[in-house]
């Protein structure tokens, strides 16, 4: 049990290098760009062209915001070269596995008793060393750290494939939608004396990427795939038309939003309850295009109706309120259960007697610096106009390849989909066992020396 672990300060099992922190002015910073991750208290700020560390350190917060709403985590690890200012405590360890402890520790700790400044909340380094934390022997500390890092590691690394799956998807989309290479390469096939079968074949390399041979191969050995691919750059035409938003493939039409989706709402202003209901998404919820529903909320169905406004698949939701949220969006892959979103969400639904789900979501993660882009009013106040969503401009495609888009994507949407649902799993397993865990309330098994937890890539967070 913890009650058996001694009680310590983290002077006692770490060395603070506060001391070695050089804090860098943006307009510093902006002349010393660089491949070097420069930490603020949240995470990485910048990346800049020199370093001041160069191993492995545990970082905690010392100021801002977030000590209190805990968006990203209070302690996170840096790892290799890199350079920290002055809002962060920076720990060197004294023992095995106590910045993997420490930093797991800090995940459920409340930190409110050792917070400072009713405007500016503060962690300053004589409070953070009052904190008495049981600190398990060194077996049983691997042990620990072993079982939560495997969790981790599996965490951070479906994050990453997802990462990259949603890449693969807007790539395509950029190439098909918005640089029109099928379009061009048809183009400058027919410029250099080809055929239109030889424009044909040239679009077809352009959606594959493979070269003359590889396609013949690709025909022999699967049929099938080659006739699949010929019939996606048949729907491509040959030629570009002049239009308001400069030339754009023949045929396809320049429109808005508005008139290519069947909704765009916010969500309901929800009367909450802490058991029963449906579940609410919040502006919390929404982060690098996906849709965390453990931070969702629940409605009072009984005190507020939800006729009609339950979020589907396909959806796309858009935070439209508050500087530094505003603009964030998510495609809706998977819902584990009934929800609807609140009011500070808008919910876009596509017309799919015009564009497909998948377009739409390529369209507003392409539109997403734009949108950010688009808050009106003061300070803290700042909203995200109906308006602004409504008059998003774009060149539409035929419906055909609106389709065909889909279902070049759907295969990393439906992976992308059952990835979110392993997080959603593999999270859980975690928050319900490491309070056990540092608690002593659960045990496992020493199995000798235990794997370190690695990011897969620095923590992106504000300074």
């Amino acid at each position: 049990m913890s009650a058996d672990w001694p009680s310590m300060k983290i002077s006692n099992v770490a060395v603070y290098r506060n001391n070695k922190r050089i804090p860098l002015k943006s307009l510093d910073r902006a002349k010393r760009q660089g491949i070097y991750p420069y930490y603020g208290a949240s995470g990485v700020v910048d990346y800049i062209d020199d370093y001041i560390f160069d191993g492995t350190y545990l970082l905690i917060s010392e100021d801002g915001e977030n000590l209190r709403s805990r968006k990203t985590p209070v302690a996170f690890k840096a790892h290799g070269k890199f350079w920290v200012n002055n809002h962060a405590h920076i720990l060197e360890e004294k023992e095995e596995g106590i910045l993997d402890y420490l930093e797991y520790y800090f995940s459920q700790l409340d930190l409110t008793p050792y917070i400072t400044g009713a405007v500016q909340p503060k962690l300053n380094k004589a409070n953070l060393d009052t904190i008495e934390i049981p600190i398990p022997p060194l077996e049983e500390r691997r042990a620990i750290n072993g079982t939560l890092n495997s969790l981790t590691y599996k965490i951070d690394l479906n994050h990453q494939i997802n990462q990259t799956l949603e890449q693969m998807a807007q790539a395509i989309f950029k190439s098909w939608f918005v640089d029109f290479e099928p379009v061009k390469a048809k183009i400058a096939a027919l410029e250099a004396g080809g055929s239109e079968e030889d424009a044909l074949l040239a679009a077809m390399q352009a959606i594959s990427g493979k070269g003359e041979a590889e396609l013949t191969r690709l025909q022999a050995e699967q049929p099938e795939q080659y006739a699949e691919l010929r019939a996606t750059a048949e729907l491509f035409p040959s030629a570009m038309q002049d239009s308001e938003l400069g030339e754009i493939p023949e045929g396809w039409e320049v429109t808005d939003l508005k008139s290519s989706t069947i909704e765009i709402r916010r969500g309901i202003s929800p009367k909450y309850t802490e058991e029963g209901g449906i579940q609410v998404i919040n502006q919390k919820c929404i982060r690098n295009h996906k849709v965390d529903f453990s931070l969702a909320r629940r409605n009072d169905t009984s005190k507020r109706k939800i006729d009609g406004r339950e979020i589907q698949i396909g959806d796309v939701l858009v935070n439209s309120t508050g500087v530094g949220t505003l603009g964030r969006l998510a495609p809706v892959r998977h819902l584990p259960e009934p929800s609807v979103a609140d009011s500070h969400v808008t919910v876009i639904r596509a017309n799919n007697r015009l564009i497909s789900n998948a377009f739409l979501a390529g369209l507003m993660i392409t539109s997403e610096p734009l949108i950010e882009a688009s808050g009106a009013g003061s300070t803290g106040q700042t909203e995200l106009r109906k308006q602004v969503l409504e008059e998003i401009v774009f060149a539409r495609p035929s419906l055909k390849l609106s389709r065909a888009y889909e279902g070049a994507v759907e295969p990393m949407g439906q992976q992308m989909a059952c990835i979110e649902r392993q997080l959603v799993s593999l999270a859980s397993t975690r928050d319900v066992i490491l309070p056990k865990l540092l608690s002593g309330d659960l045990s496992v098994p020493n199995k000798g020396n235990q794997p370190k937890a690695e990011p897969l890539s620095p923590l992106q967070g504000v300074e």
